[in-house]
């Protein structure tokens, strides 16, 4: 990667999709920042300015979507966001498409396929 570190934010409430990413992107060189729900990711996304967001849609305490609403209407710089979803149903993903998502991920997905979507992104 050229210059500055890319930030990317992890929000997910599956611990293990979290580590399994934490590690992968650490691994590329990435600052990875962890929140375990939409709460908690939406206050990481304000005060540290990642990069993209990789957000999982259903979530305790704040949905992916909701989490999506509040960063994409906000007056400064909003970040690319990665939607991911066990969903299958396909009026979910095209209302993220609709809210601004960059790209939109069903569960269980490639790692490999997943890293080459981030470097893409960034």
């Amino acid at each position: 990667m050229n210059g500055k570190t890319k930030r990317v934010l992890l929000v997910d409430d599956d611990h293990l999709i979290l580590e399994s990413l934490r590690v992968a992107l650490s691994e590329r060189g990435y600052e990875v920042l962890l929140a375990h729900d939409g709460n908690e990711g939406l206050v990481r996304a304000e005060r540290d300015a990642p990069d993209l967001i990789v957000l999982d849609m259903m979530m305790p305490r704040r949905s992916g979507f909701m989490v999506l609403n509040r960063l994409r209407y906000r007056p400064n710089r909003s970040p690319r966001i990665i939607m991911v979803t066990a969903n299958e149903d396909p009026r979910h993903q095209a209302f993220a498409e609709s809210q601004g998502v960059d790209a939109y991920v069903h569960k269980p997905f490639d790692i490999c396929e997943f890293l080459q979507l981030v470097e893409s992104m960034l």
